[in-house]
């Protein structure tokens, strides 16, 4: 490693770390949506504007990709953060609180960008993780790993003490899948069942067997869940309703499971179609698949981590798997991929998880975020 690069890159990003909390704080106040990022892409254009890098829009409309030595032989390392916001009304009294009124930075997203942004080093801004099938494809489909060996990102967690860096090896974070579904039946007067199939009564049934797919269709030594988010079956009090839509969540480790899972929720609904008498309409999306840390870089961006010796850094260790998804997914199936995390827990120790109105991040996470990246930049250049 050359130790007089990182101890001057360590150096600068001292200089540089109110700059850091400036723009994170600006970029909570004007949050934007997923796939309409468009001030958000523009300040990252500007910001990058004036400096010796290449700057290119990449992927739907707002994705930008910043290619520092473009032309330079050797390895290259790229580098992700993602600048979306959520459809969530911030709950948190602060000076620099969300001025969109119903979207909010409440994942984190908002940092990512910030430290990357002073960071400066070959990187990848991308949009819209949040909704799939999020920004990573059309990135990858513009060319945004071209001639990339090596792809890195880093999630703030409010759930992981400030001052831990933590990683895992191998499968680290769950695919997803996606799905919406109506039962149509026939609607009619609550003193007259006989006459008519009742969609509420059906779908009601699908929500409790639907559980049954993880108890009793997959392996205890399995990880799978399906979790029923919405059913819209509003009517009056005496009135049986004709139709019904739900959303479906499904989380898996494995894609034999993700396909496992498909299977018996497609014969669940089936079944329920004949017994209620009912008419089903699914689509179903497979987005997100699983997130696989390749093995040897990994272990070489924790090693590096713990060589530098970050003074904000009170531990480096396994996290174990995360339940969340990521699109950061795609490309880990493209490049050898290293996706960390960086404990965000605020200071008075209370935790609002990832997507809550009241989500809080200590800000000298992002200290720590631009350093573990200085560092791996370092060693990975060496």
């Amino acid at each position: 490693m050359n130790a007089n690069f990182e101890t001057k890159l360590m150096q600068l990003l001292d200089q540089n770390k109110d700059e850091i909390i400036k723009i994170r704080r600006y970029l909570h106040e004007h949050p934007e949506l997923s796939f309409h990022e468009k001030k958000t892409s523009e300040f990252i254009e500007n910001y990058y504007r004036d400096l010796d890098c290449q700057v290119r829009h990449c992927g739907d409309d707002y994705g930008i990709v910043v290619d520092i030595n473009p032309d330079k032989p050797g390895k290259k390392l790229a580098w992700r953060a993602e600048f979306d916001a959520l459809p969530i009304q911030e709950k948190n009294e602060l000076p620099f609180k969300s001025q969109n009124p119903g979207v909010m930075h409440a994942c984190g997203h908002d940092g990512h960008t910030a430290y990357l942004l002073v960071l400066g080093k070959c990187l990848i801004h991308q949009p819209a993780e949040e909704v799939a099938p999020g920004g990573a494809l059309s990135m990858i489909k513009d060319g945004a790993l071209d001639g990339v060996d090596d792809v890195i990102g880093i999630h703030v967690m409010s759930t992981m003490p400030t001052g831990t860096v933590q990683l895992h090896a191998g499968a680290t974070q769950t695919g997803r899948a996606n799905f919406d579904l109506t039962f149509t039946g026939k609607g009619g007067h609550a003193s007259m069942p006989q006459l008519s199939n009742d969609a509420i009564v059906a779908g009601s049934y699908f929500v409790t067997q639907v559980q049954t797919v993880v108890s009793r269709r997959l392996n205890p030594f399995d990880v799978g869940s399906v979790t029923i988010g919405s059913f819209d079956g509003a009517g009056s009090y005496n009135a049986i309703q004709e139709q019904v839509k739900l959303k479906g969540d499904v989380r898996v480790m494995n894609e034999a499971t993700r396909k496992l899972m498909k299977k018996n929720i497609k014969q669940i609904i089936k079944g329920t179609d004949v017994t209620f008498g009912v008419k089903s309409e699914l689509n179903y999306d497979d987005n997100y698949p699983v997130l696989v840390n390749n093995q040897d870089l990994t272990k070489k961006v924790e090693n590096w981590i713990k060589e530098s010796k970050i003074p904000e850094v009170t531990a480096v260790k396994d996290s174990g798997v995360v339940n969340a998804s990521e699109d950061f997914a795609y490309y880990a199936q493209k490049k050898p991929a290293c996706f960390f995390y960086v404990g965000c827990q605020p200071e008075d120790g209370g935790i609002y998880p990832h997507h809550s109105p009241k989500f809080m991040m200590n800000e000298d996470c992002l200290i720590i975020c631009a350093r573990s990246a200085a560092s791996v930049i370092s060693h990975y250049f060496a």
